[in-house]
């Protein structure tokens, strides 16, 4: 059975492109976020920590439907983006973008904060006394310790982006080549009654994911291997 691989492989790479941005921009915003998390007495952490974790919890779907109004034309965010000569990003790719990181915001803060909870204050201490600045404490001790948080909040960032459906559906609709990603094509093709495509295209993020999380447990004990020896 011959198929038609373009409407199959648009899909694919605009979910490819989205995953990869997304996954840059929540590693710029999710690692300071973390390192507060996880070194602050302050009385706000618990209720920041809750406002990161929403996601996991509430329906993509609200998350989705309250995106649309505030980013909306009536909407705050829609009023500051039209300021801006942006236009409103409701169905448009960048919106996807904003959607996504929020939706996956969770998936990329908590393992990084885990990481950094792990090392304890021990070997920033030592590193202060030797005449490290807060600075070089971060990024010459705290981050490489971390490491496996990073890998993990990369790889769960990524694949959890490649799986969204109901936050992208509801900002981005169905619009080919500009929010049409994979978990939509393959709605659009049940819905159509295509079952073939919508078997190529569920079969392949099945076996993404089982690579994805194969490739994050042997990684991860690889370098716990390696830290106990």
């Amino acid at each position: 059975m011959s198929f038609d691989w373009q409407p199959l492989s648009e899909p694919i790479w605009l979910t490819l492109k989205l995953a990869v941005l997304t996954t840059m921009l929540l590693l710029v915003v999710g690692t300071p976020l973390a390192w507060w998390l996880s070194q602050t007495s302050s009385r706000l952490k618990h209720a920041v920590a809750a406002l990161v974790a929403l996601p996991i919890v509430l329906p993509p779907t609200v998350i989705g439907f309250y995106l649309l109004i505030f980013l909306g034309p009536n909407g705050p965010g829609g009023a500051v983006t039209q300021w801006l000569g942006l236009g409103t990003l409701p169905f448009t790719f960048e919106g996807l973008v904003v959607a996504s990181v929020i939706y996956s915001l969770p998936f990329v803060v908590q393992p990084i904060q885990n990481a950094f909870e792990a090392i304890g204050k021990r070997p920033l201490e030592v590193a202060a006394t030797l005449g490290a600045s807060a600075r070089d404490r971060f990024f010459s001790v705290a981050v490489p310790l971390a490491r496996p948080g990073f890998l993990a909040a990369t790889v769960l960032g990524f694949a959890h982006t490649v799986g969204e459906f109901g936050v992208v559906l509801m900002i981005g609709g169905n619009i080919p080549g500009e929010t049409k990603v994979l978990s939509v094509a393959i709605y659009d093709h049940v819905e159509m009654l295509e079952y073939d495509q919508a078997h190529l295209l569920s079969i392949g993020m099945i076996g993404f994911a089982f690579v994805v999380l194969t490739a994050l447990y042997l990684a991860n004990s690889r370098i716990g291997a390696r830290t106990e020896a």
